[in-house]
């Protein structure tokens, strides 16, 4: 049975203060509310607060992911986080390939493809972004983007290190743009990602792995989309940052 996964990206928001705040409350509530935890969450806050979220979350069913990592151990590489300084705090998860990294910082498929050795290569569960442009969708091309952002990145790993991944479905043109995609045709460009898995690696492995949606979720359309048999979570954004409407995400 696969996992489903809702994962909270808080991309550059909250200080510290809102950081810890949000973690004990949520926790609070999520307890006193008796929500039936049948799901793998996992947040994602801002790297100088990794630490402290970590020791927050520590005894709880829930984790932590980085938002990145680079693609290097160690070097003059001003300003970067490398995987070992992730693993020496107790952070083994991270999200690569997520569309404003491609298109604010032109990372890759190179890039990112170098990003994966090197997050494999230190035991972290990677949840790798696939997604089209409007233009792209426009002119039809979007199964053809998505196959190539795979085939160039994620289908050069080993049959082994496809059980560190889960794969989030992002169309670039349904992030923060007021557009929301409808739950079919999610459900078809879901459908076709777990087939080229399944073409590549076999049906045994498809059927394990989880493709999220990470495209305007909130707490009124959740529950339609993980409806879809093959929409397994989400990668919420702004959404994950109000308690409330995050709590309903995840009761949906």
């Amino acid at each position: 049975m696969r996992k489903k996964i809702i994962i909270a990206n808080w991309k550059m928001n909250y200080d510290f203060y809102e950081t810890t705040s949000f973690l004990r409350n949520f926790l609070r509530i999520f307890f006193e509310k008796k929500i039936n935890n049948n799901k793998k969450i996992i947040i994602a806050p801002s790297f100088p607060f990794l630490h402290v979220s970590n020791q927050i979350l520590q005894g709880t069913t829930f984790s932590i992911a980085s938002q990145n990592i680079y693609q290097m151990d160690k070097g003059a590489y001003t300003g970067e986080v490398s995987a070992i300084m992730l693993k020496s705090i107790g952070i083994q998860k991270v999200i690569l390939g997520h569309s404003e990294r491609r298109e604010l910082f032109l990372e890759n498929n190179d890039i990112l493809m170098k990003k994966i050795k090197i997050a494999l290569k230190h035991g972290f569960y990677i949840i790798f972004c696939v997604g089209e442009k409007a233009i792209e969708r426009d002119r039809n091309e979007q199964f053809t983007i998505v196959k190539q952002q795979l085939f160039e990145t994620v289908f050069h790993c080993s049959l082994n290190e496809i059980n560190s991944f889960c794969i989030a479905y992002e169309p670039v043109w349904s992030i923060g743009t007021g557009i929301t995609a409808t739950s079919e045709e999610v459900q078809i460009m879901h459908k076709f990602i777990r087939n080229l898995f399944s073409d590549k690696y076999g049906k045994q492995v498809s059927n394990k792995l989880s493709i999220l949606y990470g495209g305007s979720i909130n707490d009124t359309n959740a529950k339609d989309f993980f409806s879809q048999k093959d929409i397994d979570g989400g990668l919420i954004g702004k959404n994950s940052l109000e308690i409330e409407k995050f709590l309903k995400i995840i009761q949906s």
